[in-house]
C-alpha cells in the first residue's frame, strides 16, 4: 500500500475507534473478514493450524498457526494497546450549576488536558443489557469542556493550573429544571432501555486530516496507540500461512494507567493465548520454556519527533525527525527493552522492508514514559524490542504524524512479523 493508502485506512480505523473497546471490535472485525476464525474463552479451542482471533474487554489477540508448528516453535509477537488518555464518565453523573447541564468525569491516563478544552465531543463506550448482552454505543457531538473567557482572567495566558474535577466537566445541555433535558434520562434514552451497566468516555469527534505544505502530515486523535496497532493489524493479516513460527498481534488496553488489568500487558491476557497454543502443540513445561526464549515481541507505541520550538527537550545526538521513519527506543534504565540483539533483529525487518529507522533515547533530565515492553518481558520472559513512530502533541486530543513514518511502520511490522 502506498502511503496515501495506508493514511487513509487508518484515518477510517480511528473514526470507527473512539474507545479501546471499539478499536477491539473493529480489529476483530477486520481479522474475520480476513479469514480468521473469532474464538470464545469460554470454548475449547481448536488445535489444527489455521488463523484464529480473541477480543477481551478492549484488547485483542491474533495469530496465525502453521501446519508445521512443533511443541518449540518460536513466536514473532506485535504488541501495542488500544487506550488513549481521555476521560470516563463516573456514575451519578448529572451535575448542575447556573442553568447548564453537566457531565461529572474522571480523567483516564495522563491527558494533556488543555487540547480537550472547547472541542465537540461525542459519548462513546460500552453498554451491558439486562440479559447480560454487551453492546458498543457512540452518540454524535453532544458535549463540550468550555474555557473561561479571557475577561475573566487576565492572567490565563501566563500560566494556570487546571483542576481536573471542577474545571474539565463539559457541558451537555441546560438544566433540567428549567424546561431542558434531565442527563440521566437523556442518556438512557440514547443507551436503551434494557441497559443496566456501562463504560462510557468522551471523545473528540474531529475527523483526521492531512495537513501540512505537501499534505505530508495526519492530525488525528488517538494516534497513541492506534498507529501500532494499525500496523500490527495490517502485518497479521499478511502474514505468511506457514512460516517457520508463529506470528501474533496483541493489542492490549489499560496502558495509560499501568497495564495491570485483566485485559493489560500486565495481566494474563497474552500468556493464556500463548499457552493454549502450546498445549494445542503438546508442549512440555521445558519445551514452552525454550520456544519463548526463540520468540520476538516487538513492543510498538509512539515515540517523541524534535519539538521544535523546545528542542531543548531533546537528547542532542539522537533527534528524530519527521519522515525519517520510526523509532528504535533504547534506555539505559530499562524503560525501553531494546538492547543489541533486539536492534539487530529490528535493523533487518527494516531493511527487508525498505525503510530506515530511527534511534530513540530521553534527555538524561527527563526520565519519559514507558511502554508495554518491559511489562510483557518481565511477565513472559520473551526478549523484546520497543519501536514506534514519532509524533508530534503526544497526549493531546490531536496529535500529529509524517504519513511516510506512518506508512515505515507498516512495512517494518509486516517484515517483523514475517521473519
Amino acid at each position: 500500500m502506498t502511503s496515501d493508502a495506508i493514511a487513509s485506512s487508518f484515518a477510517q480505523y480511528v473514526i470507527e475507534s473512539p474507545t479501546a473497546f471499539h478499536a477491539a471490535a473493529v480489529a476483530r472485525d477486520q481479522l474475520v473478514a480476513a479469514g480468521f476464525t473469532e474464538l470464545s474463552e469460554l470454548d475449547a479451542w481448536p488445535t489444527e493450524a489455521g488463523a484464529y482471533v480473541v477480543v477481551r474487554d478492549g484488547a485483542v489477540i491474533a495469530w496465525r498457526l502453521p501446519s508445521g508448528a512443533t511443541p518449540t516453535t518460536p513466536f514473532r509477537i506485535l504488541g501495542a494497546h488500544t487506550d488513549s488518555p481521555g476521560f470516563r464518565i463516573k456514575p451519578n453523573p448529572a451535575v448542575r450549576v447556573g442553568g447548564w447541564e453537566q457531565l461529572n468525569v474522571e480523567v483516564y491516563g495522563g491527558a494533556l488536558l488543555s487540547t480537550w478544552f472547547d472541542r465537540d465531543l461525542r459519548i462513546a463506550g460500552r453498554v451491558v443489557d439486562a440479559d447480560g448482552s454487551v453492546r458498543l454505543v457512540s452518540t454524535d457531538a453532544v458535549a463540550r469542556i468550555p474555557n473561561l473567557a479571557i475577561h475573566l482572567d487576565r492572567g490565563v495566558n501566563d500560566g494556570k493550573e487546571i483542576d481536573r474535577q471542577r474545571h474539565t466537566l463539559p457541558v451537555v445541555g441546560t438544566d433540567g429544571t428549567a424546561g431542558g433535558t434531565d442527563v440521566l434520562a437523556w442518556l438512557r434514552g440514547r443507551l436503551g432501555e434494557d441497559a443496566v451497566s456501562w463504560d462510557l468516555f468522551l471523545a473528540d469527534t474531529q475527523a483526521p486530516a492531512r495537513i501540512g505544505i505537501d499534505r505530508e502530515f495526519l492530525a488525528s486523535g488517538r494516534m497513541d496507540n492506534l498507529t501500532s496497532v494499525h500496523a500490527g493489524l495490517r502485518g497479521i493479516i499478511d502474514a505468511p500461512v506457514d512460516g517457520d513460527h508463529v506470528p501474533v498481534f496483541a493489542a492490549f488496553d489499560h496502558e495509560e494507567i499501568g497495564s495491570s488489568t485483566p485485559s493489560g500487558a500486565g495481566g494474563p491476557f497474552l500468556e493464556d493465548v500463548l499457552g493454549h497454543v502450546q498445549e494445542g502443540l503438546g508442549a512440555t513445561r521445558s519445551e514452552a520454556a525454550r520456544a519463548f526464549r526463540a520468540s520476538w515481541l516487538l513492543s510498538s507505541d509512539a515515540g517523541h519527533l524534535v519539538h521544535p520550538n523546545q528542542p531543548e527537550k531533546h537528547d542532542p545526538t539522537n533527534r528524530p525527525r519527521p519522515g525519517g521513519g520510526p523509532l528504535l527506543k533504547i534506555s539505559a534504565n530499562q524503560r525501553y527493552m531494546t538492547e543489541a540483539k533486539g536492534e539487530a533483529v529490528w535493523s533487518a525487518a527494516c531493511d527487508a522492508a525498505g525503510v530506515s529507522w530511527q534511534p530513540f533515547v530521553n534527555v538524561n533530565t527527563i526520565p519519559g514514559g514507558s511502554t508495554i515492553g518491559p511489562i510483557a518481558a518481565t511477565r513472559l520472559g520473551i526478549p523484546t524490542i520497543d519501536i514506534g513512530v514519532g509524533l508530534l502533541s503526544m497526549h493531546s486530543v490531536r496529535e500529529l504524524v509524517h504519513v511516510d513514518d506512518l506508512a515505515a511502520l507498516h512495512g517494518a511490522v509486516a517484515a517483523f512479523l514475517a521473519g
